[in-house]
């Protein structure tokens, strides 16, 4: 299969990495103002991978998006829909997407597969590709379970069989509302995650569990099954990114407890405020993601915020634990 993955950052180029390996015909695109695209362009690798020579990397979108299949975007969530703008000035009506990203829109609450419909593409060629794993231990050889999952059932069974191997097992998602919400809010409870590391250890299993029960809650109301919260694309991405020294969003949240900034993409943060309207706008109440917004977006000293805001936790009204 001819395959672009646009965005050649952390994930992009693992994912250029990846498929190349399966034996598919692979550009990596960034662009040519970007650090990641000159280091890769420059060396022929990064922190992360080091590029096949049968890779194409690129700066040219035009070239990127014309000569692929099905193309892959791995950029940072809140910028897809200036991105796909760029990306619908080309002929793509008959190429499949295949998003590698977890979030959701800020100013309206969409799911990203949802911006690409809104963008022009038709739900039928759109996937996602989400779950548990960081780059460094799949790079090391360490395998790991991941989901593909799209409305168009021949699509997503065709990017699963094709793209299995020894190093990832695919699993067929079957609810795309959960899938996406549960990707995206694990990062909201890595950020969680982080902060507890500094603060109290112990609330780390207690986060798990009522973590996952506000995203069941929150999946329900909007029409998936909540029973995605605890599959792979939230619980199972969840457990991997509490305790991982590689995640972005848990080490933000680490900082954060320290009064220290940490200078990495933390998707977590960005998601954290539109878990919240979307938590408005369904009338589902998600105490640890309101926490995390409190903590990312208040003002004053970062480590008081912090603490503050598992007292307030623990002074809710006790409730049924499966409310």
């Amino acid at each position: 299969m001819k395959i672009s993955v646009l965005g050649c950052g952390r994930w992009g180029s693992f994912i250029a990495w990846y498929l190349s390996r399966q034996g598919n015909e692979v550009y990596s695109w960034g662009p040519e103002e970007s650090e990641s695209y000159r280091v890769l362009k420059e060396t022929g690798r990064n922190e992360y991978v080091e590029l096949d020579r049968k890779i194409k990397l690129t700066c040219d979108l035009q070239e990127a998006v014309s000569r692929a299949e099905s193309i892959v975007i791995s950029i940072s969530a809140q910028g897809l829909r200036g991105f796909m703008k760029k990306i619908t000035a080309f002929p793509v009506a008959e190429k499949n997407f295949i998003l590698c990203m977890k979030g959701i829109e800020v100013e309206t609450g969409k799911r990203l597969s949802e911006v690409l419909t809104e963008s022009g593409i038709s739900p039928d060629r759109i996937a996602v590709w989400v779950g548990p794993g960081h780059i460094q231990s799949f790079v090391n050889g360490d395998p790991n379970c991941m989901v593909i999952d799209s409305v168009n059932e021949a699509l997503k069974r065709d990017l699963v069989d094709r793209f299995k191997s020894d190093l990832i097992r695919f699993y067929y998602g079957n609810d795309l509302i959960g899938t996406e919400i549960g990707a995206a809010a694990k990062n909201v409870m890595g950020i969680a995650a982080g902060a507890l590391d500094v603060i109290c250890v112990p609330l780390k299993g207690p986060l798990m569990t009522r973590g996952a029960r506000e995203v069941a809650r929150l999946i329900k109301a909007m029409g998936g099954s909540e029973l995605s919260a605890y599959g792979l694309a939230h619980l199972g991405d969840y457990e991997t990114t509490l305790f991982s020294q590689f995640s972005h969003n848990r080490t933000y949240g680490e900082m954060l407890a320290k009064g220290q900034r940490f200078e990495k993409l933390a998707e977590g943060v960005a998601t954290s405020k539109a878990m919240r309207y979307l938590g408005q706008k369904y009338g589902v109440e998600l105490p640890i993601t309101e926490a995390v917004y409190n903590v990312c977006y208040g003002a004053g000293d970062d480590i008081a915020r912090c603490r503050e805001e598992i007292n307030k936790l623990f002074s809710r009204s006790t409730k049924a634990e499966m409310y």
